[in-house]
């Protein structure tokens, strides 16, 4: 099973591609969700990474996309110009999910 790429920039793609993780760049959110769909029908592929860039431009897709599908997993990742979430996102995360303050 592979990882593939979905990213708003080049860099990106590249420093994938030196770790052996092929993508496409794409910057609209009809590209975005043509090349989400193609890449949820392909078998050899697990995960999909996405920049927060482009998954802030169709939330809607993929948050259904993460919880009606197995296979593949959607991971968001910071790009080049660095990670917008807050230094407590991860607590965020868990106390959102289950209600409970760490």
């Amino acid at each position: 099973m592979k990882f593939y790429l979905i990213s708003d920039n080049v860099d990106t793609k590249m420093g994938m591609r030196f770790a052996g993780i092929d993508g496409v760049v794409v910057h609209e959110e009809d590209e975005v969700r043509r090349e989400l769909e193609k890449a949820m029908q392909r078998e050899d592929i697990a995960v999909i990474l996405m920049t927060e860039k482009l998954v802030s431009l169709c939330p809607d897709i993929i948050y259904e996309l993460k919880l009606s599908q197995k296979r593949p997993l959607i991971v968001e990742i910071p790009d080049r110009h660095g990670n917008g979430r807050t230094k407590d996102s991860i607590t965020k995360y868990v106390r959102d999910a289950i209600g409970v303050k760490l």
